[in-house]
Parts: structure tokens; C-alpha cells; sequence
């Protein structure tokens, strides 16, 4: 039985949005921070030969290039102020949350409320630019060894790095203020809007090896329908769920007695979205980065051994992304997302119980227990859906932004983002009928009649 809430957002007409002010303030807030974004990755870093980098990733478009470039929305193609992309701040967060759950005092920190949450975030930040330079050092090392430096030396590795960790810094504080005063989760987004930017181009790209008989038009028909498949089966698993029953007993309210109720807790298939995909490619991308760009110039055997074995479509860096994949979405799911404990506290709390589980510890086990089940369908289909197109990228040349990881995130991040738009016209629908009836109960005040005169 559909409840008055879901019946009142399904009935929810986005003609509302011209009304919902705050609403309509918030969209504008984000598309013109991303815009921002988007005009950052196009400022380039001093001290580039602009022509030969075009070269170079030109060549490197099909491998580890053309995926980092994905992440960052172009802006290491042209190396621009936003090339390090937002990745050291998600490889940070995933350093914290796994020293949170592992050091006693860092756990007893996240349950402080709003004063550990902000003092976590802080860690954060700072592990932020410890990444970012250790990058951009290595990434301007890169850039001199590839010969893509107008005048090599300290004064440019000093400048790049500066520009490059500015860049990350400032895209974080995009993300944060996109989170609090915007629509939608800020970091997402960022990623979301460099995906999309570039697949105009890809696009076309794609058409090109077509039209010059590089790809057969079977391979194209095939692309195309797979993506189209994708897409559904993305739609269909995120918004999959299990529903556990959950019953209210009888209660009694002063002289009043109210008759027991029942609900469901939803647990979605996949609860932690698209974070251990993003968590997963930002691991690869962190080490093959700075081997690709130094162009086989004075590379150790270490970095030569990375470039040639965790490449896209080589055996390890498939086992390695599957591995990171299903590992991160149990983490981010018993850590962050979903954790039973709390679930089942806030039940007891409210008096409700799972039919045949005693509350509190056997309901948090309970709710482990089924939470695990699922996870192993959702991880599967997390690494399933990141996997497949990356094979097939590599037999046929596919470029990088059909693949899994691409569309996962952009339908994902889209679904979020109209879920809280609509979540927000749902409450400003709710606003309105408070007012209605206010107004209401204000004028049957006024229109009551006196006594009446005999």
C-alpha cells in the first residue's frame, strides 16, 4: 500500500519549481559554481608547451590518459589550474574513514556529534594537501622527464605545484559549499559535470574511427545498444530494494489507547551508491598517473612494472579494481551509509521490533545478517557493471567514457540529485498546504458571527 507521502510526490508537478523559491535558488547556486568549475579547467598551468601536450595525449587518449582526463573533466588534457581533479580529496576521505573505523580515539571522535564531524572533516582537508602536493610534485617531475616544460627547473616544479594544489583546494571548497547552500551532493557533481563535458567529444570521436573503418558499424551498433543496457539495468538495481518488516506494538497515551501499526525498513541493493566505484578508480589512478606521463624518460623499474601491468584492460588492474570495488562497498556501507547498531537503536527507540528478532543486539545482528546478503548482489553488480565495458573497451578501442565507471556515475549522480529536487518540492508542497490551512482557520475566526439581537 502506497503511503500519502509517496502518493504527494508522484503527484508533484515540477511546474511548482517557478514557486519554490528557495528551491530555484539553490539550482541556480550550483549551476553557476560548476560553471566556475568548468571555466577553471580551461586556465592553463604556467609554464607548458601547449603543443607538445596536445602530442601527448593525443596518444595517450585511449589508456590511463584519457581515463584520468575523464575524472578531471578534460582539464588534464590541457593541464589547467583543475588537473589533479578533486581525486586527492576522495583518496583523504578514504584514508580517514579507514584509520576512523581502526584508531580508538578517531571512533570515539566521530561520536561526538557535529564538533567530531567537523574535526574529522578538518583531518580531511589536511590530508587533502599532503596528497595533492605529494601529486603535483610527482606529476611536474612527470611533465619535465616527458619533456612537456617550456623551461624546466625548481621555478616551474614550484609553480606547478602551487597552481595544482590552489586547483584541488578550491575545488573542494566548491564540492562543500555545492553540499550545503546547492542541490545534490557537491563532489558528485564535480565529477558528474567533467564526465558530461567530455562526451560531446568522445562522441564524436567514436563516429570518426566509425566513418574511417578503424570500428566496424557492428561494433557501433553494439556500443550503443550496450550503453542503452546499461543504463536500464543501472536505473532498475539502484533503485532496487529489501524491505524488512517492522511492527509497532499498542500503546497507551494518557487516557488514550492507540492500536499497534506496521512498516517496512527499506535496504537498498546498493546502498553505497557510486562511492566504491569513484573510491576504486581513484586508487588506480594515484600511482599510473605520474608512470604515464613521464613517457618511459628515466622511469624506475617500479613505475615501468605499474604502467605495463595496471593499465586499463590488463589482467591485475581488473582484479585490483574488482577487489577495491567489493571492498568498498562493504566499508562505505557499514561505515558511512548503513550501520545496523544505529538502525536498530533508533527502533528500539521508537518501539518498533522485527517480528520473531528480539530488539536491540539480536535486531542489529538481524539487520547485518540480511544487509551482508544483499551486498554481495550489489557489489556484483557494482563490479559487473564497471567490469564488462572495460573488457570490451579494450578488444575494440572503445573510448573511456563508455565505459562502466562513466555511466554508473552519471546515472547515479543524476537519480540523487532529482530525488533531492523532488524531495524539496515535496516539502515546499507541504509548506503551502500548512499556510492554507493557517490562513483558513485565521478567516473562520474572523467571519464568526455575534450575538444576535433580538
Amino acid at each position: 500500500m502506497v503511503s500519502a507521502a509517496e502518493q504527494m510526490a508522484a503527484n508533484t508537478s515540477w511546474a511548482a519549481l517557478g514557486k519554490a523559491t528557495d528551491l530555484r535558488n539553490r539550482i541556480l547556486f550550483t549551476i553557476g559554481l560548476l560553471i566556475v568549475y568548468r571555466l577553471g579547467t580551461f586556465i592553463p598551468v604556467p609554464g607548458i608547451d601547449a603543443a607538445a601536450l596536445r602530442q601527448f595525449m593525443e596518444q595517450a587518449g585511449q589508456g590511463i590518459g584519457g581515463m584520468v582526463s575523464m575524472f578531471t573533466g578534460g582539464a588534464l588534457g590541457r593541464m589547467g589550474i583543475f588537473a589533479l581533479g578533486i581525486m586527492p580529496y576522495i583518496s583523504a576521505s578514504i584514508i580517514v574513514q579507514l584509520l576512523t573505523s581502526m584508531v580508538p580515539a578517531l571512533e570515539q571522535l566521530k561520536k561526538e556529534g557535529e564538533q567530531g564531524r567537523k574535526k574529522i572533516n578538518q583531518y580531511t582537508r589536511y590530508g587533502t594537501v599532503l596528497l595533492a602536493t605529494a601529486q603535483a610534485y610527482g606529476l611536474a617531475v612527470s611533465l619535465e622527464q616527458g619533456d612537456l616544460a617550456t623551461d624546466p627547473g625548481m621555478y616551474f616544479r614550484m609553480a606547478c605545484m602551487i597552481t595544482l594544489v590552489g586547483g584541488t583546494m578550491f575545488l573542494m571548497w566548491l564540492g562543500e559549499q555545492i553540499t550545503q547552500r546547492g542541490i545534490g551532493n557537491g563532489i558528485s557533481l564535480i565529477i558528474f559535470v567533467g564526465i558530461i563535458a567530455e562526451v560531446p567529444a568522445a562522441i564524436a570521436q567514436f563516429f570518426a574511427s566509425g566513418r574511417s573503418g578503424a570500428i566496424s558499424p557492428a561494433v557501433i551498433i553494439g556500443v550503443i545498444l550496450m550503453v542503452v543496457a546499461v543504463i536500464m539495468f543501472v536505473v532498475f538495481m539502484e533503485r532496487a530494494l529489501r524491505k524488512i518488516h517492522i511492527q509497532y506494538p499498542r500503546r497507551q497515551v494518557g487516557m488514550k489507547v492507540y492500536d499497534g501499526g506496521s512498516s517496512h525498513l527499506p535496504v537498498k541493493v546498493n546502498p553505497a551508491g557510486v562511492i566504491p566505484a569513484i573510491f576504486a578508480s581513484s586508487l588506480l589512478l594515484l600511482p599510473t598517473t605520474i608512470s604515464a606521463f613521464s613517457s618511459g624518460a628515466a622511469t624506475g623499474p617500479v613505475m615501468s612494472w605499474l604502467l605495463a601491468n595496471f593499465g586499463p584492460g590488463q589482467p591485475l588492474y581488473l582484479l585490483f579494481f574488482v577487489a577495491m570495488i567489493v571492498f568498498f562497498a562493504y566499508f562505505y556501507t557499514f561505515n558511512v551509509s548503513f550501520k545496523p547498531e544505529d538502525v536498530a537503536n533508533n527502533l528500539k527507540n521508537q518501539n518498533g521490533f522485527v517480528p520473531g528478532i528480539r530488539p536491540g543486539k539480536k535486531t542489529a545482528e538481524y539487520i547485518e545478517y540480511v544487509v551482508n546478503r544483499i551486498l554481495v548482489l550489489g557489489s556484483g553488480y557494482l563490479a559487473l557493471v564497471c567490469l564488462l565495458p572495460e573488457v570490451l573497451r579494450g578488444q575494440f578501442a572503445i573510448p573511456v567514457y563508455f565505459g562502466g565507471t562513466s555511466v554508473l556515475i552519471v546515472v547515479s549522480v543524476t537519480m540523487d540529485t532529482i530525488q533531492q529536487v523532488q524531495s524539496h518540492l515535496l516539502a515546499h508542497q507541504y509548506e503551502g498546504l500548512i499556510e492554507k490551512s493557517q490562513l483558513r482557520g485565521r478567516n473562520k475566526k474572523r467571519t464568526k458571527r455575534g450575538p444576535s439581537r433580538r
